[in-house]
């Protein structure tokens, strides 16, 4: 059974023995003396129109079982949007699902993290008939269709991280219409990124009603919460609707990452992963050109009612195209098509069995984060790293238009075209992860060689934000310096692109890092990074155009890079004694 077969491969020194292990081991015991009742009992079935499941030999069995376990895992995505796979983790939340989100997610971070369970199956455990050829199985279903489902997920993660950014080019106009000052009109840009912050505390709701009915849900309640911002008449509305739209679409955001997984196998995950991996950041990207737009050929309002007629359209899209592909659910439904077809109750899916509540779930995924914030080191200083990126990248939300229409003059749609050297380097990023996969193939050939054993480790993700690093200081430091009217306006964007290539290299490692360095923990890990992210994301506006105005557009950018300089030499201690930390580690595995 699954939880009993997961309590036999985790490493850790502590487990909690549930009702469900105890009745799993039970059943272990008894397996051969029932195997021969359990068949003749089975063949005495008639379904209408399904042939009785009977139990294979205790080899074929054994199997068959470590393949659909296996075919069944998946990591949890990077930017901690996904939910958990099967098996049923004692005292945590299961699984990780697949890298999203990240700017060009990697796919591999916890295959090897994985061992294929010693124990037998119950023969009434229902599971994938051929594994992945059951045609139930999403990963059965045409290409065509899996690319339909990969392109309305991907618009949506693009719809609601726009929908933060979009804002940012109304601040001129809410400022006069609400008689509100700057910092007040930026709250809404605040409190929308905390909102999205409460995003990974969705994702246990998917273990118990599947991915499609948080995707309706989500956007259901997005598109409600737009009307009162798009009709608002003072300021205080416009806020207070502007957090619960981005809690709305964190829901979709938490739940979307795990789509790719359920539908593709490792080795032909990576296109599609790289594609869905890339909307998240081009949302924010393009939303001060967008907005920029309406503002000056139509009205400020105009940006609500377009995030309002996109998310209507992906309403309508993932009621009609998207169908359920969380492999439990999935199972869940065969299991009660099979008892209804055969008349035997005794056929079960293995999440019928978990006694997990939604409140024990939610309650795990709420205190776990904290934990790992207060007792890991590392996963503490790599989230403060990344929040400090993406604090920065809204930050460039108030300072780019104070630069540039300082230094060049720009009108509002010009300085939305100032962040597509961002956007590029992202693309670039995203288009180079297949070097970065062949780059953790020969560290584990290296290791091989010097140790006998092929197996990666954790730290094989972090030389990309090694290398990310120094591009990002770098890249603030150039665009800093060079944001002087004298200086040609390319000159500084340029430099944002360093910074926009270095930080999709950083944000992508530390992800996948902290999946793989904390396997059994990865869905709390990915959760405290978006916390502590998000937190730095919704705070670093409030301040920035402050900033920038009191020291000056050299400076204020040069403070920035010295304080990433100040954290440049983190990745590569990691890397160099990540091992040994781990080891003396509560939550992150050991080998």
């Amino acid at each position: 059974m699954a939880t009993a077969t997961t309590t036999t491969t985790t490493t850790t020194t502590t487990t909690t023995t549930t009702t469900d292990e105890k009745t799993a081991g039970h059943e272990r015991t008894d397996d051969e003396d029932r195997s021969s009742s359990r068949d003749s009992s089975s063949s005495s079935i008639k379904g209408p129109t399904l042939e009785p499941i009977r139990p294979a030999s205790r080899i074929s069995r054994k199997s068959h079982a470590s393949q659909n376990r296996l075919s069944l895992h998946r990591e949890r995505s990077n930017n901690g949007y996904g939910v958990d796979d099967l098996v049923d983790r004692s005292s945590e939340e299961d699984g990780v699902a697949a890298a999203a989100g990240g700017g060009g997610g990697n796919i591999e971070a916890v295959s090897s993290q994985v061992d294929a369970p010693d124990a037998l199956t119950d023969p009434y455990e229902v599971t994938w008939d051929g594994g992945d050829n059951d045609p139930m199985c999403p990963r059965s279903m045409p290409q065509w269709r899996k690319w339909l489902v990969i392109f309305i997920t991907s618009v949506g993660s693009f719809c609601v991280t726009n929908g933060s950014a979009v804002y940012t080019a109304s601040y001129a106009d809410m400022m006069s219409e609400f008689n509100s000052s700057r910092i007040v009109v930026t709250l809404g840009l605040s409190f929308y990124v905390l909102g999205i912050a409460l995003g990974p505390f969705w994702s246990p709701l998917a273990e118990f009603y599947g991915r499609r009915p948080i995707y309706l849900a989500s956007f259901l309640f997005f598109m409600i919460f737009l009307i009162p911002s798009a009709l608002a008449k003072n300021i205080q509305t416009m806020i207070v609707s502007r957090f619960f739209q981005g809690l709305a679409g964190s829901a979709f955001l938490s739940v979307s990452g795990g789509t790719v997984s359920d539908m593709f196998t490792h080795d032909k995950m990576l296109m599609p992963m790289a594609i869905f991996s890339l909307s998240p950041f081009v949302g924010p990207s393009t939303g001060p050109l967008i907005g920029g737009v309406m503002v000056m050929f139509v009205q400020w309002r105009w940006m609500h009612y377009y995030l309002l007629i996109l998310s209507g359209a992906l309403f309508l899209s993932i009621a009609l195209l998207v169908p359920e592909t969380y492999h439990p659910v999935l199972l869940k439904r065969k299991a009660a098509r099979i008892r209804k077809e055969t008349g035997d109750e005794r056929y079960y899916a293995p999440i019928e069995r978990s006694t997990k509540s939604i409140p024990k779930t939610v309650g795990l995924s709420l205190l776990r984060p904290f934990q790992i914030l207060m007792f890991e080191p590392m996963a503490l200083i790599l989230n403060i790293y990344t929040a400090m990126l993406l604090g920065l990248l809204y930050l460039f939300f108030g300072a780019f238009p104070l630069i540039f229409t300082t230094n060049h003059d720009f009108n509002l749609w010009q300085v939305g075209l100032t962040f597509t050297g961002l956007l590029v380097a992202m693309i670039i990023a995203c288009c180079v992860t297949p070097l970065w996969n062949n780059f953790r193939h020969t560290l584990k050939e290296r290791r091989r060689r010097k140790t006998g054993v092929l197996k990666d480790e954790p730290e094989d993700q972090l030389p990309q934000v090694i290398v990310g690093a120094p591009l990002i200081t770098g890249g603030l430091f150039w665009f800093g310096f060079a944001s002087t009217p004298e200086i040609h306006w390319i000159v500084p964007l340029i430099g944002s692109g360093v910074f926009g290539l270095g930080m999709s290299f950083a944000f992508t490692g530390v992800f996948t890092f902290l999946v793989a360095a904390y396997p059994r923990y990865a869905a709390s890990a990915l959760a405290s990074n978006a916390l502590v992210r998000c937190s730095f994301a919704a705070a670093f506006p409030l301040f920035g155009y402050q900033m920038y105005e009191a020291l000056g557009f050299q400076w204020a950018t040069g403070l920035l890079a010295f304080i990433t300089l100040g954290l440049m030499p983190f990745p590569y201690i990691f890397f160099r004694y990540g091992r040994r930390i781990r080891e003396r580690s509560r939550f992150a595995s050991a080998t």
